[in-house]
């Protein structure tokens, strides 16, 4: 999900603020009967107002957007130093005009690649697939299995932001032609589009643990059934064997010896397509629950701890540059730049930054992040095959 606004997190101390424009006696006074106003200034393009709330934050956010929204400003509620803050920012909300047509087209261009990198995964060669194209059907079960984790994730995030009113796009699926001889599997998977701010933390907190939450609900027991469907092979000593070796989560370890029991010594798991398929849908899950930037995971802290969502994403990168070190896993370091250079660390506020989330969301929040801890891989993605 993307965040595109940029909005100060920061209140501005007195000493700091120009005089403010004339239209800040405007807007002081269409405040009044919701803040009493004991402070103003201007920060930026935002127009601060400090003091104190007459009305709960909730109703008091409603009743702000009513007043400004003819003006084409945009309040955030904030608290700091004691005094409630309304943020005035000229920012209409965004009411972007739905194309469904591009949405279907992505997804089916991402059933065509993942049927082709099923059938890759399924022993179906480039060749074999020339001389009879039929064959793309043995892709199915892989395809369906990785586009449902996919679809139900991102649409747990849409269901919850639409239930909040929030502006959020249908899901954009990105395919990714396979290419043979490689564990592609034929997608960079699914994102929506946040096009405008949160109404409050919780709203923020019940879009983004919506989807993984959701997603985890499917892919669970499509992994026991890949599991079920999958073969003991044993492994000679010293032998080679042509396949691409997964790393296992504490979870999927733990899956994987109830539905299989323990493992004879100098055996392994030969996994399905269908588990295969479930094993990214975890990656997936467990990228998007790292706690930084603009990620599910970054969108939970800030509805949890607010501001210090910066020095958590920070930290976050810190310890997937260590584990890239010390498992020596290249792809954990790739994941930390990506964070760095394309997401970075800002998160914008909602306009409500004041309600608090209560304990059954602090509760979720916390399981939240349990599960990172269980899905964690320590190789997130196999470089090569032995």
């Amino acid at each position: 999900m993307r965040f595109p606004l940029r909005v100060s997190s920061e209140i501005v101390p007195p000493s700091r603020w120009p005089e403010p424009p004339a239209f800040g006696s405007f807007l002081r006074r269409e405040l009044e009967d919701v803040l009493a106003v004991e402070r103003e200034g201007v920060r930026g393009s935002a127009l601060a107002f400090g003091g104190h709330l007459r009305l709960p934050a909730a109703q008091a956010v409603e009743r702000l957007r009513a007043k400004l929204r003819p003006y084409g400003y945009t309040p955030f509620l904030q608290r700091d130093d004691g005094l409630d803050w309304v943020q005035a920012l000229p920012l209409a909300e965004v009411t972007a005009r739905s194309r469904p047509g591009i949405h279907v087209l992505l997804f089916l261009a991402t059933v065509a690649t993942t049927l082709l990198a099923g059938a890759f995964i399924s022993g179906v060669s480039p060749v074999a697939l020339s001389a009879d194209p039929r064959r793309i059907a043995s892709g199915l079960p892989f395809a369906a299995s990785l586009l449902a984790i996919l679809g139900v994730h991102e649409f747990g995030h849409y269901t919850l932001g639409r239930r909040h009113g929030m502006a959020v796009s249908l899901p954009y699926f990105l395919p990714l032609p396979p290419i043979p001889g490689t564990l592609m599997i034929g997608t960079l998977g699914a994102v929506i589009r946040l096009r405008g701010p949160a109404q409050s933390r919780r709203a923020l907190f019940d879009m983004a643990v919506a989807g993984p939450l959701a997603g985890l609900v499917v892919a669970i027991p499509v992994y026991v059934w890949g599991l079920r469907m999958s073969s003991v092979i044993r492994i000679p000593p010293g032998a080679e064997i042509a396949a691409f070796q997964l790393g296992d989560s504490l979870l999927l370890k733990l899956l994987t010896r109830l539905v299989m029991g323990p493992l004879p010594t100098g055996t392994d798991i030969l996994l399905h397509p269908v588990g295969l398929a479930a094993w990214f849908g975890f990656l997936v899950t467990t990228l998007n629950l790292i706690p930084a930037g603009q990620l599910d995971g970054g969108h939970i802290v800030y509805a949890l701890f607010g501001r210090r969502h910066t020095l958590i994403s920070q930290c976050s990168v810190v310890i997937l540059l260590l584990m890239g070190i010390v498992l020596w896993s290249p792809n954990w370091l790739v994941w930390a730049a990506l964070i760095v250079f394309l997401m970075g660390f800002h998160h914008g506020p909602t306009m409500d930054d004041i309600t608090p989330l209560g304990p059954g969301r602090r509760a979720v929040g916390a399981l939240a992040f349990v599960l990172l801890v269980l899905l964690l891989p320590p190789v997130p993605v196999p470089l090569s095959a032995h």
